[in-house]
């Protein structure tokens, strides 16, 4: 299950956690996904969407 937004193709980022005395360690940030139902060509489909991209209406939301 991949966790990449299915609009702008935003990912998981990976980097160090630096602690006050440099100490660094891997750690990964995740994207904010939402699963979303949608019109997709007339039809209504699921897609996983990170957050910035709904506030940005790229995608609008079937109630």
């Amino acid at each position: 299950m991949s966790r990449k937004c299915e609009i702008c193709g935003k990912g998981t980022a990976f980097g160090n956690t630096v602690s006050h005395a440099k100490n660094r360690s891997r750690r990964t940030w995740f994207p904010n996904l939402l699963e979303v139902k949608t019109k997709v060509e007339g039809s209504v489909k699921t897609v996983k969407i990170c957050t910035r991209c709904l506030k940005a209406g790229k995608v609008v939301k079937v109630v």
